[in-house]
């Protein structure tokens, strides 16, 4: 039987020596664009912290500045509109018009009245109420007097007339009495005026008052309140007053 001579057979597996010697493979021109490319895209040492707080003094800034202009617009207004109204002329100033408060026109001829002489003790209240009794009653204007101005006072032109002093009337228990803050009145009638007298007071207060004024008792109300601030209640009143 012949031999047949083998020839060494070249393994499969085996690795191809065929060009330079195997070893790593050296950066080529791909890999150097790639790492350059990653170096470019790295930020520089500290960069990143920079950046960030140049970012936070953006927002910082840009929020002062927003604040700055709230502040300033409404200040901005009000500076204006202050110096508007400044500049601004002034209304025309309102013409009076005609009321029932209005003074009349009157005499200034002293009003006639009796004076008669008191104690000393009426003399001091009169005194008194004199001093509390306002300027005007409604549209009438005070006047002066003939006689004892530290007892009586007049208003208007017809006067009606205030004075004090005299004795309060006695009156039936049921006549009528009419209640003017906080005073009791009893009302005489007369052919020219009406004649009121206090009822409840130490010190008796007439007031007459004309024909030619509507309503007795209206003018009553400024009074009144001369007599509370300055005459004393006292003496018996009939019971109406006390209602």
């Amino acid at each position: 039987m012949d031999e047949k001579t083998s020839s060494p057979e070249t393994p499969t597996d085996a690795v191809p020596t065929t060009g330079p010697a195997a070893g790593p493979p050296s950066a080529g021109p791909a890999t150097d664009r790639a790492t350059a490319g990653s170096a470019a895209d790295r930020p520089a040492a500290g960069a990143g912290a920079t950046d960030g707080r140049r970012a936070g003094w953006d927002r910082s800034t840009r929020r002062a500045a927003l604040f700055a202009s709230l502040v300033a617009v409404p200040v901005t207004v009000a500076v204006a509109g202050f110096t508007v109204a400044k500049l601004s002329p002034d209304p025309p100033a309102a013409t009076p018009s005609a009321s029932p408060t209005t003074l009349r026109g009157q005499s200034s001829t002293p009003v006639e009245m009796a004076a008669p002489a008191l104690a000393q003790r009426p003399g001091v209240v009169c005194l008194a109420l004199v001093s509390q009794l306002p300027a005007t009653v409604r549209e009438l204007a005070q006047r002066p007097v003939t006689a004892g101005a530290e007892q009586n006072a007049a208003y208007g032109d017809p006067a009606l007339t205030v004075a004090c002093g005299g004795p309060e009337p006695t009156v039936d228990a049921t006549a009528d009495v009419w209640t003017v803050n906080g005073v009791c009145w009893y009302a005489a009638e007369r052919s020219d005026a009406t004649v009121l007298t206090t009822l409840d007071r130490e010190t008796g207060v007439t007031v007459t008052v004309p024909r030619a004024y509507e309503g007795p008792l209206q003018w009553l109300t400024p009074i009144s309140d001369a007599v509370v601030a300055s005459v004393p209640s006292g003496g018996d009143s009939p019971s109406g007053c006390r209602r």
